[in-house]
């Protein structure tokens, strides 16, 4: 609410406000209230243009002995001199008690109290002179100076705020990226190690599965052992008629107590092993796959002369039932299709 709609809230009549106003010089409602009860006998319906900002002190003067004499009937001269002296005290400007800077209006202390932090002001009676031309353009350089200034600032603080910005995102995406390869490097190194893990595995399955065919073949030994013993405990009888060749045995088995093989592998290595000569072939088979150092590619057994491919049936022949006691040369050959 304005000053003005105060004090006719208040009973007075609006010329009467204006005026009051005018002639405190827009200080506010009270000191413009204090006026109009003081001269509340002299204030007339005077209409407001007879009082108009910056008028000088001689109409004011006049003006005010006029209604005196209107209203009293006689000269007015100590009412005259009494408005006089308000004229003369009313404050014509704002001054700051720190600063000694005067100010017009009250938006203009107001400011200038946030800007300073200055909180003492008090009215001046001194007017403040108007802005000369070249005072206008002076204040309107240094107002446009200012204004660069803080575009200027503020132009530079954006940019350091968007280099920051910028800094913490790169810093951000790295740290991401860091923690991304982290993440990988930690899924293949848990993939190499299931798989180190399952190659193990599939190494002692394979191991437990080639200890399992030697003992099969361990258990076939025996039980041939004891076939053999139990249906030849005794030299055989042999007839008068009979001829000498019959009488002896055709195997070389029962004269020598080992066979010694050597197999020669496909890289040029030979491998050297001694097998009973009762053991069949896939012993020395079975020996080759797991000792070979050229490659673990499907092979085959053959003798070099008289040339001869072993087969699959061969494999459970005995070594002397194939002629291959005291000793003999072996090569791994591809297969036979």
């Amino acid at each position: 609410m304005s000053d003005l709609s105060m004090l006719m809230d208040m009973g007075f009549a609006q010329n009467q406000a204006e005026r009051a106003l005018q002639v405190t010089g827009n200080q506010g409602v009270e000191p413009a209230m204090e006026w109009l009860l003081a001269h509340a006998d002299s204030i007339g319906s005077t209409p407001l243009d007879t009082f108009t900002v910056g008028q000088k002190t001689e109409d004011v003067t006049q003006q005010s002995q006029t209604e005196a004499t209107e209203t009293t009937g006689d000269d007015g001269t100590a009412e005259m001199k009494e408005i006089e002296e308000e004229v003369a005290l009313a404050a014509k400007s704002l001054k700051c008690d720190e600063c000694n800077k005067k100010f017009r209006t009250d938006s203009e202390v107001e400011f200038h109290a946030v800007k300073t932090g200055h909180q003492s002001f008090s009215e001046s009676s001194e007017e403040i002179k108007p802005l000369t031309e070249e005072e206008k353009k002076e204040q309107l350089k240094s107002m446009y100076t200012k204004l660069e200034s803080i575009i200027k600032q503020r132009r530079a603080l954006k940019a350091e705020q968007e280099k920051k910005e910028a800094l913490e995102k790169e810093i951000s995406r790295r740290k991401s990226g860091q923690e991304l390869t982290h993440v990988r490097q930690k899924m293949q190194e848990e993939e190499l190690k299931q798989l180190a893990e399952q190659k193990k595995r599939e190494k002692l399955e394979a191991k437990e599965a080639r200890q399992r065919v030697l003992e099969q073949i361990e258990r076939d030994k025996q039980a041939r052992r004891e076939k053999f013993g139990m249906s030849n405990p005794n030299p055989p009888v042999t007839s008068p008629s009979a001829p000498p060749k019959e009488i002896v045995p055709p195997a070389p088995s029962q004269t020598y107590s080992e066979c010694r093989i050597q197999v020669r592998l496909t890289n040029g290595e030979c491998l050297t092993h001694s097998f009973s000569p009762n053991e069949q072939l896939a012993a020395v088979r079975l020996y080759v796959e797991i000792n070979r150092t050229d490659g673990s590619s499907p092979f085959a057994l053959m003798t070099n002369f008289p040339k001869k491919v072993f087969s699959d049936e061969d494999m459970n022949t005995p070594l002397n039932s194939l002629g291959l006691v005291p000793s003999a040369v072996l090569i791994v050959c591809k297969p036979q299709p």
